[in-house]
C-alpha cells in the first residue's frame, strides 16, 4: 500500500517557475471551458436552446475565471515556501496521493459514461447538447458534492470543530474545517446541484437522474480504492487467521514510489491513540476493559507498527459498487418509468452500505449518540449517521419503485411501444 506516490516540493527558483506557468495555463484552460460551455437563451415556445451570445459566454468565462484563480491561489500558497514570489506561504509542497487519484479517475470516469448516456438517451441533435450539458454540469456537481460532505462531516463531528473554536486559533480551525468528508452529504450535495440545474435548463430530473445515478455507483468504487489506499474508513479487528485480513503500515512502514518516508495510514494512526481498548490477538476480539488474555490496542499498534488485523472494507463496498453499476446498467434497458434507476440505486447503495458498516471499524464516522445524548452509547439501536441516512434513502427508494409502478401499469399501452 503507498498512501502517497511522491511528494512533489517546489524549493528552487526554477520548480516555482514551472508551477505558476502551470497556475496560469490551468487558469486559462478554466477561462476557455467557461466561454465554450456557456448557455443559451432558452426559447419558451420552441422548448430549444439558442446558441449562446458573446455576452453570455463572457459572463460564463469570467465566473469560471474567478473560480479557477481563487482555487490556484489557495493552491499555490500552501505549495509554495515563504521565500517564494508573489504567493509565498507555507511550503506543503503537492503530495500526490492515491487517494486524490482515485478520486479522480472516478470522477472522469462518471462523468465520461454520464455524458456518453445522455447523449444516447435523447438522441440526435438533443443528445448531443444534453451531452455537452452534463459536462457543464460536472463542475457544479463537483463543488456542490465538496460543500455537502464537508457540512456533514462537521455534524457527525462537532467535537474537533468545537475544540478548534474554543482555542482562539484561527489555524486550528482552518486544519478543522480542511479535515475529512462524509461521502452522503457529498451526495445530498451533488443531487441539489441536479436538481438545480434541471429546473434552470427545462430538464426532467428523473430522466436525467436515471443517466447519472449508474456512475455514481462507478465513482465510488474507484473512490473506496482510494480509501484503502490512504488506510481510511477501515473495518473492525478480526482473527489473525483470516486469509484477507489487512494490516495498514505506521509512519516507519509507509513510503512512496522513490522510498523516501511518507505518513502513516490513518487507521494506523487512530489504533495508535486507542489506549481505552483491549483485545485478543487470537481472535480479534475487543473489549472496552482489560481481560486476561487482552493486550492494549494502542501497545500493541505501537509495538508492531503495522494495525491489528482488520476487515478491508473499503474493498467490500468498491466490489459491491461495482456490481451495483454493471446491475444498473443492465436495468436501464428493461426501465418502465423516468426515476427507476434512480430508486433502484437507492435501495442498492442503502443495503451496500448498511451492510457494510457492519464490518466498519472507525468510531470516527459518528453515531446518532454523537447527534443525540439522548440514545445510549450501548444501545443496539445506536446506529451509525450513515446507517440511518440508508434508511431514509431505503424508503424513498421503495417509494418511488411503488409509486412509479403503480403509475407504469396505469399508462395505456400502444403496439409497439417502448419504454422511455
Amino acid at each position: 500500500m503507498l498512501p502517497t506516490l511522491i511528494a512533489l516540493r517546489f524549493d528552487t527558483p526554477l520548480s516555482q517557475a514551472l508551477l505558476y506557468v502551470f497556475a496560469v495555463l490551468f487558469l486559462g484552460w478554466g477561462i476557455w471551458a467557461g466561454w465554450r460551455n456557456a448557455p443559451g437563451t432558452l426559447d419558451r415556445k420552441t422548448g430549444k436552446e439558442q446558441p449562446p451570445t458573446k455576452a453570455q459566454r463572457r459572463d460564463r468565462a469570467i465566473l469560471y475565471g474567478v473560480g479557477f484563480a481563487v482555487l490556484l491561489v489557495v493552491g499555490l500558497y500552501w505549495a509554495l515556501p515563504p521565500s517564494a514570489p508573489f504567493l509565498g506561504g507555507r511550503g506543503e509542497g503537492f503530495p500526490l496521493h492515491i487517494y486524490g487519484l482515485m478520486l479522480m479517475a472516478g470522477f472522469v470516469a462518471a462523468i465520461m459514461v454520464s455524458a456518453r448516456l445522455a447523449q444516447r438517451e435523447w438522441g440526435g441533435a438533443q443528445g448531443l447538447r444534453r451531452r455537452d450539458e452534463v459536462m457543464d454540469l460536472a463542475v457544479w456537481v463537483v463543488l456542490s458534492a465538496f460543500i455537502g460532505s464537508k457540512i456533514l462531516f462537521l455534524i457527525v463531528t462537532p467535537k474537533e470543530l468545537s475544540a478548534a473554536l474554543a482555542s482562539g486559533s484561527l489555524w486550528k480551525v482552518v486544519s478543522a474545517l480542511g479535515g475529512g468528508f462524509v461521502f452522503y452529504g457529498g451526495l445530498i450535495g451533488a443531487t441539489t446541484a441536479v436538481w438545480w440545474f434541471c429546473r434552470s435548463r427545462k430538464i426532467e430530473f428523473l430522466r436525467l437522474g436515471d443517466v447519472i445515478m449508474p456512475t455514481v455507483a462507478l465513482g465510488q468504487a474507484f473512490g473506496r480504492l482510494g480509501c484503502f489506499a490512504a488506510g481510511c474508513c477501515w473495518g473492525k479487528p478480526t482473527s489473525f487467521h483470516l486469509p484477507w485480513a489487512v494490516r495498514f503500515p505506521g509512519s516507519a512502514r509507509s513510503f512512496d514510489i522513490f522510498g523516501n518516508a511518507t505518513s502513516g495510514a490513518i487507521a494506523w494512526d487512530s489504533q495508535l491513540k486507542d489506549s481505552h481498548r483491549w483485545v485478543i490477538e487470537s481472535t480479534g476480539q475487543v473489549f472496552d476493559h482489560a481481560v486476561p488474555g487482552a493486550v492494549r490496542i494502542s501497545d500493541w499498534v505501537a509495538q508492531h507498527g503495522t494495525t491489528l488485523p482488520i476487515h478491508p472494507t473499503q474493498l467490500y463496498e468498491s466490489l459491491a459498487q461495482l456490481t451495483l453499476f454493471v446491475l444498473l446498467m443492465i436495468a436501464r434497458r428493461y426501465r418502465r418509468f423516468h426515476g427507476q434507476i434512480v430508486a433502484l440505486y437507492l435501495v442498492g447503495y442503502a443495503i451496500i452500505r448498511t451492510t457494510v458498516e457492519l464490518f466498519r471499524g472507525d468510531a470516527e464516522r459518528g453515531t446518532l449518540h454523537q447527534l443525540i445524548d439522548a440514545v445510549p452509547l450501548d444501545a443496539w439501536w445506536n446506529i451509525s449517521t450513515s446507517q440511518f441516512i440508508s434508511l431514509v434513502m431505503f424508503s424513498l427508494g421503495v417509494t418511488l419503485l411503488v409509486r412509479g409502478t403503480t403509475a407504469a401499469q396505469e399508462l395505456p399501452s400502444a403496439s409497439g411501444a417502448q419504454p422511455a
